[in-house]
């Protein structure tokens, strides 16, 4: 399951969003502004993505049982993909769809500066929720580059809330940027425009975010370094030969499942083979404790 500082990462954006998106439909209401309405439904359906990410952390947390014997981490994948569909459809569809009829159809925002000062706020709500994700990303990521963490990853739910804010910070900024323009150059549809840009941005960021759950629930394999530590682990026992065909797979973001066949010295008995693969299978989980579970096949007795 996701870690403990994912969870605050989680509850600090759920927060921020719903607080964020009654302001901004209050605000919408007072200035007739097609990028504050679109940020608005932005907010909203971001604070939903957040109650899907707690409800997946929920479920994947859940013992194996006989249904599922390898348990339930895969489920946080699954919420993590659903999330990115509501991205898609829910947010940058209605801001596309608001943002072309503002085009269609312009009128001059009133009481501008409400937009403003809730616009303003609602930067430093979220900056201060991507504070928390973007520094247990960075606390998690080492020495990898960012996009190369991102990519790499196997929590989700970091890179959905980094995601995710980084996109409403920059709606803000353009919706900020709508609104003025279309004030200054007594162009009101630029305000639809600026609505348009902002489905634009979270279509953009929902079908990244799409690519790379699918990665993680089709089943991605562990990091290459675990996998050759293991493979070391293996090849450097006096009894085998040659560990072969090693295959991993996350089943969650600390949950990995491990399978191998091993080529023993000519001579041992099954009872030695056993034991042999008895504290293989300990000294992985020692060394390795994400690896939970393991299946070591000797290639003489399959």
């Amino acid at each position: 399951m996701a870690s403990g500082s994912s969870k605050i990462a989680v509850y600090a954006a759920l927060v921020g969003n719903l607080a964020i998106a009654v302001t901004k439909f209050a605000a919408a209401t007072f200035t007739g502004s097609s990028a504050m309405l679109s940020e608005a439904i932005h907010s909203m359906v971001d604070t939903g993505n957040q109650g899907l990410l707690l409800y997946g952390m929920h479920r994947a947390a859940k013992q194996p049982d006989a249904q599922h014997p390898f348990g339930y981490g895969k489920e946080l994948y699954f919420w993590s993909f659903v999330v990115a569909i509501l991205i898609f459809g829910l947010g940058a569809g209605f801001s596309i769809y608001e943002g072309v009829h503002g085009i269609q159809n312009p009128s001059p925002v009133k009481n501008a500066m409400i937009s403003y000062v809730v616009l303003g706020l609602s930067l430093i709500f979220e900056g201060a929720a991507s504070f928390f994700a973007l520094r247990q990303f960075l606390r998690e990521k080492g020495d990898l580059g960012f996009f190369a963490a991102v990519r790499r990853g196997k929590d989700p739910v970091l890179f959905t809330v980094l995601f995710e804010d980084s996109a409403a910070i920059l709606g803000l900024c353009i919706a900020m940027g709508g609104i003025f323009l279309g004030q200054q150059l007594n162009m009101p549809w630029i305000d639809g425009a600026a609505a348009v840009a902002i489905g634009v941005v979270l279509a953009s960021v929902a079908m990244f975010l799409a690519y790379e759950c699918k990665a993680l629930l089709i089943g991605e394999a562990a990091e290459p370094h675990i996998v050759e530590g293991c493979r070391a682990l293996l090849n450097g026992d006096r009894r085998v030969v040659r560990a072969a065909d090693i295959r991993t797979m996350h089943l969650g973001p600390r949950e990995i499942l491990l399978a191998a066949d091993l080529d023993f010295a000519d001579g041992l008995t099954s009872s030695e083979v056993e034991a042999a693969t008895a504290e293989l299978e300990t000294k992985l989980r020692e060394n390795y404790p994400e690896v939970r579970h393991i299946y070591l096949e000797s290639r003489d007795l399959v």
